[in-house]
């Protein structure tokens, strides 16, 4: 019977949190969807369908922080994340 494997209790454990950021989905002409994320330059995916250039964008995305986690970098904020708008009553007399 195989015995399992111990994970060495110095391996830094990787505290799970939740980001978003904008993403960009184009229509290709030879079929599918190129998507990029603004504030990750550098990812670029692809799906034959929107819900598959979304699962590879997931994907991506999370390799990408990961990579940041494991060598101690900041993981960046999206500043293409929508704002809360601004918004007003603005009472005119004609």
């Amino acid at each position: 019977m195989p015995m399992a494997r111990r994970q060495s209790k110095s391996r830094k454990q990787l505290v799970s949190a939740q980001h978003g950021y904008t993403v960009i989905y184009e229509r290709l002409l030879e079929g599918g969807y190129q998507v990029i994320v603004p504030a990750l330059p550098g990812i670029v995916t692809y799906g034959r369908t929107i819900a598959e250039a979304r699962e590879m964008a997931e994907d991506a995305i999370r390799c990408h922080l990961r990579a940041l986690m494991k060598d101690g970098e900041e993981i960046p904020k999206d500043p293409f994340a929508p704002q809360q708008p601004i918004s007003e009553e603005l009472r005119v007399t004609v």
